[in-house]
């Protein structure tokens, strides 16, 4: 008789096993018990936590084994389960994440090459220099370009060992703390991860990452809609969006696409406001000319359409590239003009933070489905 194929280990076929765990004396299984906790999945091997109301639950041995078996029997064998499960009560499950972050704002964008990173680098430089204390995670794991931005590339950050807790400590730059891939990477790899690696990753630079106190948090996130958007909803509650276009119109089709996402029931995350980048071209030796080489004032008037604010308008300018490139973001020079429209895209930033903060409840994280 040929052998049964056994299913891929990933952590919906491991929540799928582990559906045939029952709680003794009960009717009901662990997963839709919730406790089975904070799967990883390496290789061939699977970790999680095992989530009982005491330490000393007289149930524990006899859950374990037979998570054991189910993981074997559906996984194979060569599953590597054996020593990998952890114990923990529920006084120990709730330990906060990111507790002394004040607001996490993702920056997004419909589709790529619209300078969604730029962006982001600039404002949160901007909001540093406002007095802020601030952070930033390059949440594009596929193309990470944030330590090129800030001149870090050849910085990698230290770990160290705090409250009992292996932590990483994010580079700081111009007043920004930082974390990206790129930074345990060589530049000239290319990294090919399947969606549930890419999801731990950015997982790990989140909860892992000893962020400390921080009035925000930027999340650059990688263009369109993915794992990466999910993942960071469900893992963190997201203050708010801000999504970034060009003008032109094949642009801001795929704003609409961003813009429902957070806003659907399922995510439920506040859009913030449009930033118009690219909005025209202006040489710098002409600061009064402006040339409209990709549409005049779509993602103004797409703002308008939504309902939504219009946070700034980012001329094309030539120090913006330069900057970029030599690791010395536009936004340090508040006295040129591209660093006043950074400052005023801050200040607008600020205030809509605060309006949502006054008038729309705390977000909450997106409870992760097990159906």
């Amino acid at each position: 008789m040929a052998d049964i194929p056994r299913k891929l280990i990933v952590p919906k076929n491991v929540t799928d096993a582990l559906r045939e765990v029952t709680f003794p004396g009960g009717n009901e299984n662990i997963v839709d018990l919730d406790m089975v906790q904070e799967i990883r999945i390496a290789g061939k091997k699977i970790s999680f936590s095992l989530v009982f109301q005491r330490s000393d639950d007289p149930n524990i041995e006899v859950v374990r084994k037979a998570c054991v078996a189910a993981i074997e029997k559906n996984l194979g064998e060569e599953a590597e389960i054996r020593g990998n499960i952890t114990i923990k009560a529920i006084h120990q499950m709730e330990r906060p994440i990111l507790p002394g972050v004040k607001n996490i704002i993702a920056v997004a964008s419909g589709k790529g090459g619209v300078g969604k990173s730029t962006v982001a680098v600039n404002l949160a430089v901007a909001l540093a220099k406002s007095g802020a204390k601030v952070g930033l995670i390059d949440a594009d794991i596929y193309g990470p370009s944030i330590p090129k931005m800030f001149g870090a590339e050849d910085i990698r950050p230290a770990g160290d060992k705090i409250d009992g807790r292996e932590v990483i400590l994010p580079v700081e730059q111009y007043g920004v703390k930082i974390l990206s891939i790129g930074f345990f990477v060589a530049v000239e790899d290319a990294l090919v991860w399947r969606g549930p690696m890419a999801s731990n990753a950015l997982k790990q630079l989140i909860t892992d990452g000893h962020w400390g106190e921080l009035d925000y948090l930027l999340i650059d996130l990688p263009p369109g809609t993915s794992d990466i958007h999910l993942t960071l909803v469900q893992t963190v509650p997201v203050t708010g969006a801000v999504i970034v276009s060009t003008p032109q119109d094949v642009a801001l089709a795929d704003v609409i696409k961003g813009v429902n996402m957070f806003k659907s029931k399922s995510v439920d995350v506040p859009v913030l406001g449009l930033v118009e980048n690219m909005a025209w071209f202006t040489p710098e030796e002409l600061p009064e000319n402006k040339y409209y080489i990709f549409g005049k004032e779509g993602a103004k008037n797409m703002a308008e359409k939504l309902g939504l604010p219009l946070l700034g308008q980012i001329p094309i300018v030539q120090g913006i590239r330069e900057g970029g490139d030599e690791g010395s973001p536009a936004a340090l020079d508040e006295n040129s003009a591209i660093g006043q429209a950074f400052k005023e895209l801050a200040a607008n930033t600020i205030k809509y933070v605060e309006l949502r903060n006054k008038e729309i409840d705390p977000t909450k994280k997106v409870k992760v489905s097990r159906k």
